[in-house]
């Protein structure tokens, strides 16, 4: 978490030509253009604020190559940040350049890479899972069979709308999932009756807010503009909405969906009180779905589309899931 002691003020990030937005500003406006989700957007500024202050509060123009390498080095050798944090940093900073700037500073050079791990991911059995699920209620309890069933992430689950549910079809269509890309995965039959019942007090609760005047979040600009009445209809509210209406900077009454902390939460609490060995969050549900997956059959490309990974390598980790077991072999002293 970062310390309040830390934050810039944005007026002292204001460009050298006194532009009306500050640098942050113009930051957030060439992520939101380039229609980066707002999770990456405040990650983006994070380690744009990290970098400045690195460097005494200097501003990003008059700083180049080798201070971004030197703050690159310092994540890696005196923070000891993972090679996946490492290289979102450096994806932040590239992008304060490139787009905000207008600056391309090349190839970073003299960056001593932070060590990535070579870990295979943890996976439950289905009995685990099975008892964690038990010993989860309500709403986290569907988030996680859905988790599990249609390999969501947790995210996706939280952010899921009315009308990407397909009963009929038995599927769930994933909406701007990671990368910016849509996707259907399958929705588990054994889901249905509590995601029907979700959705009957959510409409009960929806009614109540129209009365209100609360809006959804998450409605592109452009399709706002295209359908107006979109943020209180029906379709395209939250299957899971958060606890509490907010206004935002125009004053606008507003729901968001359920925030994933709450989920991560609850299976924390659910690991423990089912007595499970392992270590499970969130994703466990996700890799868990994958390697059932795999193990009954099903083929690694179709399990790379149910997932939305752009590249088969992500999704090969799986194979070395099953094969754990010194790639299948038979240990010799079973033998003896």
């Amino acid at each position: 978490m970062d310390n309040p002691a830390n934050r810039i003020p944005e007026s002292h990030l204001r460009d050298a030509d006194s532009r009306p937005l500050s640098l942050l500003g113009r930051l957030r406006e060439r992520l939101r253009t380039k229609h980066y989700s707002r999770k990456t957007e405040q990650a983006y500024e994070k380690w744009v604020r990290q970098f400045v202050l690195f460097h005494g509060r200097r501003h990003p123009r008059t700083m180049g190559n080798r201070e971004i390498a030197a703050f690159l080095n310092h994540l890696a050798n005196v923070r000891g940040v993972s090679a996946s944090t490492q290289n979102l940093a450096l994806a932040s900073i590239l992008f304060l350049y490139r787009h905000t700037l207008g600056v391309d500073v090349g190839y970073v050079l003299g960056v001593e890479r932070a060590k990535e791990p070579k870990r295979l991911p943890n996976v439950l059995e289905p009995a685990d899972v099975k008892s964690l699920l038990t010993a989860m209620r309500g709403v986290a309890r569907l988030c996680g069979l859905l988790m599990y069933g249609s390999g969501l992430r947790v995210s996706e689950c939280t952010s899921l709308r009315v009308k990407d549910i397909n009963f009929e079809g038995h599927e769930l269509v994933v909406r701007s999932g990671k990368g910016g890309k849509d996707r259907h995965v399958p929705l588990p039959r054994t889901a249905e009756p509590a995601l029907r019942a979700q959705l009957e007090r959510r409409r009960r609760q929806h009614h109540e807010d129209a009365r209100a005047g609360i809006h959804t979040t998450g409605i592109p600009p452009g399709l706002a503009r295209k359908l107006p009445r979109a943020e209180m209809d029906w379709p395209w509210q939250y299957v899971f909405p958060g606890r509490r209406a907010w206004r935002d900077a125009s004053g606008i009454l507003r729901r968001d969906h359920l925030h994933p902390s709450a989920i991560q939460r609850a299976i924390t609490v659910a690991v423990r009180v089912a007595g499970l060995s392992k270590r499970a969050g969130c994703h466990t549900l996700r890799h868990s779905f994958a390697t059932d997956l795999l193990r009954n059959g099903a083929d690694i490309r179709t399990i790379q589309e149910l997932l939305g990974h752009s590249d088969l390598r992500s999704t090969m980790i799986y194979t070395h899931v099953l094969n754990r077991g010194a790639l299948g072999a038979t240990s010799p002293a079973d033998r003896l």
